[in-house]
């Protein structure tokens, strides 16, 4: 069972401000939240922590593209 993580859990999951973890997902540095509601949203916590492991092992910014897409495709599937 996957956990889902509210904006202020990823921002302290991440390290990163609201407008900086945005800013990541124009970037597609960060994958989009899932929409719960109409005003509600997440982020599955699998997708946050291998986001966090590609940092701390200093992967490029275009190798975390990479894995961006690939969690969004594995995303897609399971829907």
């Amino acid at each position: 069972m996957n956990n889902l993580l509210r904006l202020p859990a990823v921002m302290s999951a991440t390290g990163q401000t609201r407008s900086t973890l945005y800013l990541r997902i124009k970037q597609r540095l960060m994958t989009p939240p899932v929409k719960l509601g109409e005003r509600c949203a997440a982020w599955p916590a699998d997708e946050i922590a291998a986001i966090n492991a590609a940092r701390i092992a200093g992967k490029t910014d275009s190798e975390i593209r990479e894995l961006v897409t690939q969690l969004e495709q594995q995303r897609a599937a399971k829907s």
